[in-house]
C-alpha cells in the first residue's frame, strides 16, 4: 500500500474556453471586438478542483482527483494535463460528458463565466462508497467544493473523510443563495458547512448568507455558524483574511499586472494547503496561498500548465510577501503509486500515453512524411531510419516494418554516420530521425551528414521545439508526460510513443501504393505468417 496522499478532492474538472473581450457586458448590449486577437477561443485545462490540486502539485504535494468524467476529447484533454503535472485520476468515466466552460476575460482580468457542469454533477452518493472510498480513506486532506458536485455528494465524503481522521476543506466558489436548490437541500448545505475543517469562500459567494460585509466580520460569521477550525476569506488584488479559531489575520497579496482572474482563488487554496502541508504557520501558508494566486492572474487560463517557470514565480512573489522560498516543497516528480500493483500502474501509464499519442498525433504531418517518401522513391531513392539510445532500436523496428509493408528502408548507425556509413544516402533520400529530447548530439551530427549530401530529414521526437524538429521538413511530435515504472526514467512510454508513430507513417505509405497481400507475401515467405499467407 502507497503512502497516504497528501491532499485528494473531488470537484470540478472543466475545459475552459476564454475569449478575451474589451469589457462584460450586461443584458441587451454589444460591443465592438477591437482586434483579430479579441474573441478568438483559446482552450485551457481547468475547473475549481482541478485548478486548486494542480497549484498543490506544483508546490511539491502528492495529489489525487477522484470523480465522475467521460472519456470524450475534453476528457482526454483534462487527463493529459493531469498526467503532465503528475496528479493522480481515480475517476470513474461513464459521465455524460465532460465538463466544460465558456469563459470572458477583460483587460482587467475580470471576467465572467459560463458553467456546463455535465459529469460532475451526475455524481450520487452510491457511487463514492462504492468507488471511492479508498482515496478518500488514504488522504491526509480531502477537499471539494460548492460549485459544480451535488451537495449530498460532498456530505457523504466529508463523512468519509471524517471517520478516517482527515481534514476536510471546502471551497465555497458560487454564491450559496444559488446552491440551495440548484446543487441540494438548505439541510444538506449546512452538513456540509459543519464537517468542513477548512472554509474558503470569496465574499461574492456569501453574499446573502452572512450579513456582515467585511472580511474579517465574515470570517468571524461563517465561522461561527459553521463551527470549522479555519476561514480564509479572499479578497482579490487585496489579500485574504484567515480565522484561526478566536484569531484574525489580515495577508496583503502581491501587486501584479493581472491578465486574468479565473481560478486565482483556487489557486490561493492550493498554495495555502501547499503551506501547511509542507509545515507552514498560517500566516506564511496564505502568503505562499496569495503568491500563488498572483502568479495565476499573470496568465491565461488558471491551471499551472508552465510548472518550472510558474514555481520559480511564486517563489519570487512569496519572497516579496517575506516567506523564505527555500522552505517550498520539492519540484513534481513522477506520479506517486497507487493502491495497485506497480505493474498495474505501469499498463495504465502506458495505455493512456498511447491513448493521448494518437489523439494528438498530427495526420497531416504523417502525410506529409509519406509524401516526401513517395518523392524520393519516384526519383529511385530510399528511405533511411536513423536514432540513438533506445530510439536506435525504434529505427531498427522501423526499417524492417516499412521494408516489410512495400517501402524500401535501411537503418542508419548514428554513431558511425559520420565515420562514413552517411555514404549510404544519396540525394533526394529520406532519413527519418528518432530522438525522445530532440537533441542527441550524435543523431544531430548524423543528420547534419545527410542534409549535406542531399537528404530530407523527418523527425520523430517529444518536442517539436528542438535542435532536431528545426532540421526536419517534417515533425511528428509525440511527447509522453510518464514514462511509467517507480522511477518513472527509463524509456518505456515514449518508446511506445515513437513506434505509434512510425506505425502511422507505414499505414499511410502501404494505403498510398495499393499493397496487396500477394505484396506482402513475397516480402514475408518465412515463419508462421508467411506459411499463412501462402
Amino acid at each position: 500500500m502507497s503512502a497516504p496522499f497528501d491532499l485528494a478532492g473531488i470537484g470540478s474538472m472543466v475545459v475552459d474556453t476564454i475569449r478575451t473581450v474589451p469589457r462584460i457586458i450586461g443584458a441587451d448590449e454589444k460591443v465592438a471586438l477591437r482586434s483579430g486577437a479579441e474573441g478568438v477561443a483559446r482552450s485551457f485545462v481547468g475547473g475549481v478542483m482541478l485548478n486548486q490540486l494542480g497549484w498543490a502539485r506544483l508546490l511539491g504535494l502528492r495529489v489525487a482527483i477522484f470523480g465522475k468524467q467521460a472519456d470524450d476529447p475534453n476528457g482526454r484533454v483534462l487527463r493529459e494535463g493531469m498526467r503532465r503535472l503528475g496528479i493522480e485520476a481515480r475517476l470513474d468515466l461513464s459521465g455524460s460528458a465532460s465538463s466544460s466552460a465558456q469563459v470572458y476575460v477583460d483587460p482587467t482580468g475580470a471576467r465572467a463565466i459560463y458553467m456546463a457542469p455535465a459529469a460532475t454533477a451526475e455524481l450520487v452518493p452510491e457511487e463514492i462508497d462504492r468507488l471511492h472510498r479508498g482515496v478518500i480513506e488514504s488522504a491526509r486532506v480531502v477537499s471539494s467544493e460548492v460549485s459544480q458536485v451535488p451537495l449530498r455528494v460532498v456530505r457523504r465524503v466529508f463523512e468519509l473523510a471524517r471517520a478516517a481522521g482527515a481534514r476536510t476543506v471546502l471551497d465555497l466558489d458560487v454564491p450559496l443563495r444559488e446552491a440551495v436548490p440548484g446543487l441540494g437541500t438548505a439541510e444538506d448545505l449546512e452538513a456540509v458547512l459543519r464537517l468542513a475543517t477548512v472554509l474558503k469562500p470569496s465574499l461574492s459567494a456569501v453574499e446573502g448568507y452572512v450579513s456582515a460585509r467585511d472580511p474579517e466580520k465574515v470570517a468571524e460569521e461563517l465561522a461561527r455558524r459553521s463551527g470549522a477550525e479555519v476561514v480564509a476569506v479572499t479578497d482579490g488584488e487585496r489579500g485574504c483574511v484567515l480565522r484561526v479559531g478566536a484569531a484574525a489575520l489580515a495577508v496583503p497579496a502581491p501587486r501584479v499586472r493581472a491578465v486574468d482572474s479565473t481560478g486565482a482563488g483556487d489557486a490561493f487554496l492550493g498554495g495555502l494547503l501547499a503551506g501547511r502541508a509542507l509545515g507552514f504557520e498560517w500566516e506564511d501558508a496564505a502568503r505562499l496561498g496569495n503568491a500563488c494566486g498572483a502568479a495565476c492572474c499573470e496568465q491565461l487560463g488558471a491551471f499551472p500548465g508552465e510548472a518550472e517557470r510558474l514555481r520559480a514565480r511564486v517563489a519570487e512573489l512569496f519572497r516579496e510577501l517575506g516567506g523564505r522560498p527555500a522552505r517550498l516543497g520539492a519540484a513534481p516528480a513522477a506520479p506517486p503509486e497507487t493502491s495497485a500493483s506497480g505493474l498495474e500502474s505501469f499498463l495504465a501509464t502506458a495505455v493512456a500515453e498511447l491513448e493521448g499519442t494518437a489523439a494528438r498525433l498530427d495526420r497531416a504531418a504523417i502525410e506529409r512524411a509519406a509524401a516526401l517518401v513517395r518523392t524520393a522513391e519516384a526519383a529511385h531513392g530510399r528511405v533511411h531510419v536513423s536514432g540513438v539510445g533506445k530510439p536506435e532500436h525504434v529505427a531498427r523496428y522501423a526499417a524492417a516494418l516499412l521494408a516489410s509493408t512495400g517501402t524500401p528502408a535501411t537503418f542508419l548507425h548514428a554513431t558511425e554516420a559520420t565515420h562514413g556509413s552517411v555514404g549510404q544516402l544519396r540525394p533526394g533520400d529520406v532519413l527519418v530521425a528518432i530522438s525522445n529530447s530532440g537533441e542527441t548530439a550524435e543523431l544531430l551530427d548524423a543528420v547534419a551528414a545527410a542534409r549535406a549530401l542531399g537528404a530530407r530529414i523527418v523527425a520523430i521526437t517529444a518536442r517539436p521545439d528542438s535542435a532536431l524538429a528545426r532540421a526536419a521538413e517534417v515533425v511528428l511530435a509525440v511527447a509522453v508526460g510518464h514514462e511509467g515504472g517507480r522511477l518513472d526514467l527509463a524509456p518505456r512510454a515514449s518508446v511506445l510513443a515513437q513506434t505509434l508513430a512510425i506505425a502511422a507513417l507505414s499505414v499511410a505509405l502501404e494505403e498510398g501504393r495499393d499493397f496487396t497481400r500477394e505484396d506482402y507475401a513475397k516480402r514475408h515467405p518465412a515463419g508462421a505468417l508467411g506459411k499463412k499467407l501462402r
